[in-house]
């Protein structure tokens, strides 16, 4: 007879269950990890760069920015690969900036990137004779500061590094050294002026301290006197030339009658100033008031800074321009009127 089996039961290995079970988590995780570090991978090979701007905001917020701008794959990837740097005190939060970021670059390159602050900079001219309106507009093309926060900060009140000389506590026209600079994009603007005071500071008022204090002038004077040279001068050889024409009519306290004053007093440009425009109601319209103007029309450059401070020995008390830039230099009115018929 044969036995029955109805009581037997199959033996199963439990180490052989714990096998595949861990095999089956290993290989889910794997592929999760595979996933993950597919999802920090750069996004194309395009390695032209865009200007981003990470405002204050936590880590969620920046990854979607992040994935807006299209420099990353997966913003929950990098949640999880900010979250991890920040745990191992790789990274304790982003910092604020703009910052060039290229679709060819990692999630990991951009998480490191943005970590240690190093954001985008911008190298900007100014030249020589800019306004602070002038400057103020092209610091918000190039550096992404509104042009009125430039203005607020480029006063004499927010220049934040100390200087060899008074500054006006107002507007700093005249004392932003016209140069090249490399900022960082959205630059406090109390900063950049700061930067450009300081310039101004290294290249002129220390080098030419014994030669400033020798001088009949204040600082400021000097430098409101190369402001008009700078912008009444075409030729730079003229430049100490008409800066003596203007010192010797401030000795003889004759008007100084600058054209590029009464410009500045009319706050706009004219190619061709009119009669009802040399009575503008101005402290800077040279036609009207004795002296120099209040304060500076410009920022002046190196060259006639020098000007000013060495003017030429000259006896004329007058200039015209001709069309090709150059002045003709007079001594008296009655030769002044001639140099006109003869230019015009």
């Amino acid at each position: 007879m044969r036995r029955s089996n109805k009581n037997s039961k199959r033996y199963v290995n439990p180490t052989s269950i714990a096998v595949v079970v861990a095999t089956a988590v290993g290989l889910v995780l794997l592929g999760i990890v595979a996933i993950y570090n597919a999802e920090l991978r750069p996004v194309s090979r395009d390695t032209s760069t865009k200007l981003v701007e990470i405002p204050r905001m936590g880590v969620r917020q920046v990854a979607r920015r992040l994935k807006q701008e299209g420099v990353i794959r997966n913003a929950l990837a990098f949640r999880m690969l900010a979250k991890t740097s920040a745990a191992l005190n790789k990274c304790p939060a982003p910092k604020a900036g703009f910052y060039d970021l290229s679709p060819s670059m990692s999630s990991e390159e951009i998480l490191q990137r943005i970590c240690a602050g190093k954001v985008a900079r911008r190298k900007v001219t100014f030249p020589e004779g800019f306004t602070v309106e002038q400057m103020a507009e092209r610091v918000e093309e190039d550096l992404k500061l509104p042009a009125a926060d430039f203005m607020v900060g480029a006063t004499g009140a927010r220049v934040k590094r100390g200087v060899a000389f008074p500054l006006p506590k107002g507007s700093l026209e005249g004392y932003l050294f016209p140069a090249t600079y490399s900022f960082p994009v959205g630059e406090k603007s109390e900063l950049l002026a700061s930067d450009m005071v300081a310039a101004f500071n290294d290249r002129f008022a220390v080098p030419y301290a014994a030669e400033i204090r020798k001088s009949k002038f204040s600082v400021h004077e000097l430098v409101t006197l190369a402001s008009l040279v700078e912008r009444e001068a075409r030729v730079p050889s003229e430049r100490p030339l008409i800066a003596g024409v203007m010192v010797n009519r401030l000795q003889k306290k004759m008007r100084l009658q600058v054209d590029a004053s009464v410009q500045y007093a009319l706050g706009k440009h004219k190619s061709r100033l009119l009669y009802r425009d040399l009575k503008v109601d101005s402290p800077y319209n040279t036609y009207l008031h004795a002296g120099l103007p209040p304060g500076p029309i410009c920022n002046p450059g190196l060259d006639c800074l020098k000007a000013a401070l060495r003017p030429a020995k000259t006896p004329y008390l007058f200039y015209v321009a001709r069309a090709n830039g150059r002045h003709v230099f007079t001594k008296t009115y009655q030769e002044h009127l001639g140099a006109v018929r003869a230019v015009r």
